[in-house]
């Protein structure tokens, strides 16, 4: 039974590669949280993915903490644990119904990779209580195998940034020392439990979808997994090798989602060769090369994207 002493994860932990040891019943781990679950925002959210978001958009619930150490963090206020409520298991599962109630596609966990064992236990609870919308785990792919097999059966879509494929910028924008084996085996992982993507016509919903993008109706994924690269200053090579390196191995059978967003963010006056905005030139390179090698199944964003219109207030809306 997954519920049965799942807060005994916590006692030492090794949810992530960092493999810190701290008892986080009793104190903060790297990631800045303990074990009790702390939430930011819950809410629709309508700028992802159009087969995650549609019209009625995606069910987001954003986790404060973080066990990344990205220097150009976007969302630093609740990747640093600076914001958000403490709430029990029990409250995650009645915001999931509320989620629902709104007509959320999905329930799309954001940063949850320090609370698997309680997202977990959550999950059960909510399915034995009837929740009828997928599960969605969006991750920065910096965990463990054991814990991406641990929510075996239990995640619907996997939403995983693939961020570097070079050890050395992974550590230095990162701080996240073998970052490129551990998200490939995540990654790995990931595939193979949701093999196919499985997509449905997007459930009828009477809210009103002003804030929705332009277009009128999306096919909306079921299952499946759907690999992010964030396109950084001056990585268009090692853009174009994750592209590679995720169509050589897995073909159709995921889709990739290439974005050009990037906002400097944070102190970077120690690395100045990111403390801007990508290229157009740079991104349209990479999606040309996308096309070239056969990538057919993928996402591009278009238009000035650069904008803090994609990162939401983290305000507890929702909690």
């Amino acid at each position: 039974m997954i519920e049965e002493n799942y807060l005994s994860e916590y006692n030492s932990c090794m949810l992530c590669p960092r493999k810190c040891g701290v008892n986080r019943n009793e104190a903060p781990g790297y990631c800045r949280e303990k074990s009790d679950l702390h939430v930011a925002r819950a809410a629709l959210h309508m700028w992802e993915e159009p087969c995650i978001s549609g019209t009625n958009g995606s069910g987001t619930v954003f986790f404060s903490g973080c066990n990344m150490g990205c220097v150009f963090c976007q969302n630093r206020a609740i990747s640093r644990g600076q914001v958000g409520k403490y709430i029990s298991a029990d409250r995650l599962v009645d915001i999931f119904f509320e989620l629902e109630d709104k007509g959320a596609n999905n329930i799309n966990l954001v940063t949850g990779d320090m609370f698997i064992p309680t997202i977990r236990v959550a999950i059960e609870r909510a399915r034995n209580r009837g929740i009828s919308i997928p599960f969605l785990f969006n991750t920065s792919s910096y965990l463990t195998l054991d814990s991406v097999r641990s929510l075996d059966g239990l995640i619907d879509i996997y939403l995983p940034d693939m961020k570097y494929i070079r050890e050395e910028d992974a550590v230095r924008y990162s701080a996240a020392k073998g970052y490129v084996e551990s998200a490939k085996a995540a990654i790995d992982e990931m595939v193979r439990q949701c093999p196919e993507c499985i997509f449905e016509d997007e459930r009828v919903c009477d809210r009103p979808s002003e804030q929705s993008p332009a277009y009128d109706h999306a096919a909306i994924m079921k299952k499946g997994v759907v690999v992010r690269h964030l396109l950084m200053p001056g990585m268009l090579i090692q853009a174009k090798l994750i592209v590679k390196y995720l169509y050589d191995k897995y073909g159709d059978k995921i889709y990739v989602s290439l974005m050009n967003q990037y906002t400097p963010g944070g102190n970077l006056k120690n690395f100045p060769e990111i403390d801007r905005k990508v290229s157009g030139r740079d991104y349209d390179s990479l999606i040309e090369y996308a096309a070239r090698i056969g990538l057919v199944n993928g996402f591009m964003q278009v238009g000035e994207t650069a904008q803090e219109s994609f990162i939401p207030s983290f305000d507890c809306e929702g909690v």
